[in-house]
């Protein structure tokens, strides 16, 4: 079976088991609602928190609250779209632990369709909605000199980010293998990752914001794109082009996320459980 026909039978595999959850979530929709709308409050939290601090300043950094109210929405929206697809993944160290990993590698389907799918949360749409929410009013209220570019750039950077933060998750699961667990290693990457984006960049030092930028490309999320299209300098002098390079950032992240996948998976040994 070739590349193509094992990605058509991960995504299969994926829908399948993701659908299962979701017929599972729906059976008690008020609890849904109910959790999906807690899940956007929880989330939210942090957007207030930035209300709380420009109740009190008329900058961060330089940054306007419409500004700082764009990263935040492109951060928050990206990240959304990855937790609910596969948010799931920080499971893996449990499976490890328990031994049930090895249940997932008999089955006839691939392993991190698998992981991608196991206990797909539907509740984390509320994270997403609310990201949406901040980002449809920061574009409203930011004074933007609109061009075509611009406009296009911004699903751009949603999709771009969304896969960045994805090609994150598999590589932390994939560090989880190794590390017979270590979740909050990830999270520190994944969420932690998220909450530093929702900031300008001229709040962090240089050093922060080369690791971000250079070895962790976390910075063509938004920070990057993001200056373009708000006319600000671009973090550490930049190139014009490089506000157009997230989804080749993110095509090469998720393909480094692939090796690194399948190096941690054929290193995998059996708790013997």
């Amino acid at each position: 079976m070739g590349e193509r026909g094992r990605l058509a039978e991960g995504l299969r595999a994926y829908w399948l088991i993701a659908g299962m959850w979701v017929r599972s979530a729906m059976t008690y929709r008020t609890s849904f609602v109910v959790t999906m709308c807690g899940n956007g409050l929880m989330t939210a939290m942090d957007f207030v928190a930035i209300l709380l601090m420009y109740a009190q300043i008329d900058s961060l950094g330089g940054w306007t609250l419409p500004e700082v109210a764009f990263l935040y929405g492109l951060s928050a929206t990206s990240f959304g779209i990855a937790d609910l697809v596969l948010g799931s993944m920080d499971v893996l160290g449990a499976r490890i632990r328990d031994g049930s990993f090895d249940t997932l590698l008999v089955r006839p389907a691939p392993v991190l369709a698998q992981i991608g799918a196991d206990r797909f949360a539907v509740r984390r749409l509320g994270r997403i909605t609310q990201g949406g929410a901040v980002l449809g009013w920061a574009l409203a209220a930011v004074d933007i000199d609109w061009t075509l570019p611009k406009v296009l750039l911004v699903p751009v950077m949603v999709v771009s980010g969304a896969a960045i933060f994805c090609s994150l998750f598999v590589a932390g699961a994939a560090f989880q293998i190794l590390a017979q667990d270590a979740s909050e290693v990830q999270n520190a990457f994944t969420y932690g990752g998220t909450t530093l984006l929702q900031y300008p960049p001229t709040v962090f030092g240089k050093d922060l914001v080369r690791g971000v930028t250079f070895m962790l490309p976390l910075a063509f999320v938004n920070w990057v794109p993001a200056s373009y299209v708000l006319g600000r300098p671009y973090p550490l002098d930049l190139p014009e082009w490089a506000a157009f390079a997230p989804p080749l950032v993110a095509v090469a992240c998720c393909a480094a996320a692939g090796l690194a996948w399948r190096a941690g998976l054929g290193a995998y040994r059996s708790t013997g459980s």
